[in-house]
């Protein structure tokens, strides 16, 4: 099953009949789920509803006890892994703690993933990586060391080693945890600014509603084991569901009392 034919004109992520368990913990049974192309997609839920459990089965890290799975229009389901390798470099990835190699610099660090692509010519590598460093508003970091930058300019080197392979899809882990209100800011600016400069579809896992608000075409709500609600940030907040408007009023008793 290595052959694999990317389709780049339908939906980013299709996700149909999901079902996952950890033991006796039921994650998810029957969870329905599309991204689309082009769109900037957060998914809210409470802890332990499998948000990131999510991200993880698209990259094939994990796997799922029934159902399909397909990234740009490529099932994963019994994927092999030289399949998957190729699958995952049209897919990037911004970890909740921006998991940086600690010993090695900015530039090492955005270089990795182009040399893991076989790129070798170092002057294409050299210009690349002050390409992405200028997207993400970083240019002429490449010898700092990760233990230099703070929070936010850990996440900004992070996005630009996601986005240096120039994928189509970046999936954002709880990107804005740990970072104060201003570099909060400045990251969902960044989310924005790259879907219009790069054109790149994006999945926002978090738990921070302004942040949703703020860069969001769509909100997925994540309960029950399954997609409760999906919609407009307008949609989400005046939402029908009691699971949602509760959910909204935990996070933010002002704007759960708008809704």
């Amino acid at each position: 099953m290595d052959s694999v034919a990317p389709d780049r004109d339908g939906p980013a992520v299709e996700i149909r009949g999901l079902h996952k368990a950890f033991g006796s913990k039921r994650i998810y049974e029957g969870l329905d789920f599309t991204l689309r192309r082009g769109e900037i997609l957060t998914i809210l839920g409470g802890s332990g509803t499998g948000k990131s459990v999510m991200l993880k089965m698209m990259l094939g890290l994990m796997d799922w006890d029934q159902g399909s799975v397909k990234v740009n229009g490529v099932e994963l389901t019994g994927l092999t892994e030289h399949a998957m390798v190729k699958v995952r470099r049209d897919v990037g990835m911004v970890f909740q703690q921006a998991a940086l190699f600690d010993s090695l610099t900015v530039y090492e660090n955005i270089a990795f993933p182009l040399r893991e692509r076989d790129i070798r010519d170092e002057e294409r590598i050299r210009d690349r990586v002050a390409e992405v460093l200028a997207e993400v508003d970083m240019a002429g970091s490449e010898q700092m060391m990760p233990a230099d930058l703070s929070g936010g300019m850990r996440k900004r080197v992070a996005t630009a080693r996601a986005i240096a392979g120039a994928p189509g899809i970046i999936l954002y882990d709880e990107p804005t945890t740990g970072l104060d209100p201003i570099n909060v800011r400045r990251l969902i600016e960044l989310i924005g600014k790259l879907r219009k400069r790069v054109g790149v579809t994006s999945i926002v896992v978090t738990h921070d509603l302004e942040a949703a608000f703020m860069v969001s075409d769509r909100i997925a709500f994540l309960g029950q084991r399954r997609i409760l609600d999906i919609g407009t940030v307008a949609e989400i907040r005046n939402s029908k569901i009691d699971e949602v408007r509760e959910f909204l009023f935990a996070m933010d008793p002002v704007e759960g009392a708008q809704s």
